[in-house]
């Protein structure tokens, strides 16, 4: 993966060369690189920014410093050389937009980033960061940057700061740690918030007790069945409490006997769904491993298998 972002702050990113980042880019698995906005200008005091057209608070980025600066970006990039290589010898044909970089812009007015958003990020080749400060960049910048870019706003979340650089480092380091051999212990992917449509169940390390608060008996029990079931149960709480949304986008055929008898308990209630639906049910293989942990302490006769319905508020 290569990184390019353009930014008039480039010391602002420099903390993307340290930690497990770091280590990712001596391995070869990301390739970053960080342009200054200004070396692209031309007058003494280095001008990237303009009063609007049409009046208005605030300054615009200039379109010409940009230009110059993606030209430089496409230029290098590794996209680029595998298509001049594909087709040397042949007739020059526009480039089939996904063989072009991506181009992101982070924005309010852009596609809010998240989990999903981060795994398909993480299978591109050439990501191309515009994080804008003032009032954001010329949009004819944009407009020509998509004969050559994939262009794609994208939001943290709504609400406004102060430039993007800060967008850019969250979604750099979101992105890089799903990339093969980036992340030192991978099956800690598997259990993190939002993987598997649910928040992350608290975790505790040693000392057993500190200030007079112990951790819960059952992560010192041994029995990683009764430990499974408690983590299901600790991740369907804090998703109820936290983030109810997701409970309710997640898919209803992953619920099982025990997790639908636990949210039963907390005022959330299933209706009973078509048999076809339960012939069609899908499990995720988190939810199978979980599963098949459970199976190691389930009563005899009781099945751990999940029973397809949707959930439904206490009325």
């Amino acid at each position: 993966m290569r990184y390019d972002v353009v930014t008039i702050f480039p010391e602002y990113l420099e903390p993307l060369k340290l930690s497990l980042l770091g280590k990712a880019r001596e391995k070869g698995l990301v390739d970053l690189h960080l342009h200054d906005l200004r070396e692209y200008t031309f007058d003494r005091h280095r001008t990237v920014d303009d009063t609007p057209y049409g009046g208005g608070a605030g300054m615009v980025m200039k379109a010409e410093p940009w230009g110059l600066a993606l030209d430089e970006v496409l230029a290098a990039s590794p996209l680029n050389a595998a298509s001049e290589d594909s087709t040397e010898g042949a007739e020059p044909v526009e480039p089939a937009a996904d063989t072009r970089p991506l181009l992101i812009v982070p924005s309010p007015a852009g596609a809010v980033f998240d989990q999903a958003m981060a795994y398909e990020l993480a299978e591109e080749k050439h990501i191309v960061f515009a994080p804008a400060r003032y009032e954001g960049i010329d949009e004819r910048v944009l407009d020509w940057a998509q004969e050559s870019f994939r262009v794609m706003p994208v939001s943290l979340g709504d609400y406004v700061l102060y430039g993007g650089e800060v967008a850019v480092m969250a979604m750099i380091e979101a992105i890089t740690r799903l990339i093969p051999g980036a992340m030192g212990n991978p099956a800690s992917l598997e259990e993190e918030s939002h993987t598997g449509g649910l928040l992350e169940y608290p975790v505790y390390t040693k000392p057993a007790v500190w200030r007079d608060r112990e951790v819960p008996e059952v992560l010192l029990s041994g029995n990683h069945g009764a430990i499974a079931r408690w983590r299901r149960d600790r991740q369907i709480e804090r998703t109820l409490e936290r983030r109810p949304d997701l409970l309710e986008a997640y898919p209803v055929e992953q619920w099982d006997k025990k997790d639908r008898r636990f949210l039963a308990e907390r005022g959330v209630h299933f209706a009973n769904p078509p048999k076809a639906a339960q012939k069609k049910a899908k499990k995720s293989p988190a939810v199978q491993a979980d599963t098949a942990a459970q199976a190691d302490t389930a009563p005899q006769g009781e099945s751990t298998q999940p029973d397809t319905a949707q959930p439904e508020a206490n009325s």
